[in-house]
């Protein structure tokens, strides 16, 4: 089901800037227990990460940042703001992320992804990603425990 925003505006690709920052972060703090903080966002641009915001007109949907190694990309991140989830945004930036990694010769991207997301593990999934390792106690977690990292790749 699409969202009315949806029919009145077009859905666009922007590059990350440092004004967008702020916008990044508040989503990013809506989005996840364990959120990047701002510096996070920043040190990207900085290392010169594929830093993609997905809007509508101004309106801030979601965001990827990738780090492209030797024939491959990692996702690092991939937020949708939590009022226009399961309408298939994910999916548009994942895309989006193929396609920009094929076009930069990797043959593969990888992601971590928490144990216990399983909405997020099932959109990687429907994407083609599939388990490919699991990383013990990779995320912090309540009560300053761990939770493990479900390694995920996507053969391009």
């Amino acid at each position: 089901m699409r969202h009315a925003v949806f029919d009145k505006f077009e859905l666009r690709f922007e590059a990350m800037q440092v004004e967008h920052l702020d916008a990044v972060a508040a989503l990013e703090q809506l989005a996840y227990a364990h959120p990047w903080q701002r510096k996070h966002f920043s040190d990207s641009l900085v290392s010169g990460y594929q830093t993609q915001l997905l809007m509508a007109n101004h309106l801030l949907l979601g965001y990827f940042v990738a780090m492209k190694g030797f024939e491959e990309v990692h996702l690092l991140n991939l937020a949708v703001s939590p009022g226009y989830q399961k309408q298939g945004l994910a999916h548009i930036m994942l895309d989006a992320l193929a396609l920009w990694a094929r076009g930069h010769g990797a043959h593969c991207v990888w992601l971590e992804v928490r144990a216990g997301n399983l909405r997020a593990r099932q959109v990687y999934a429907a994407n083609g990603f599939r388990q490919a390792g699991l990383r013990r106690g990779y995320y912090p977690a309540e009560q300053g425990q761990r939770e493990d990292a479900i390694v995920m790749s996507l053969p391009l």
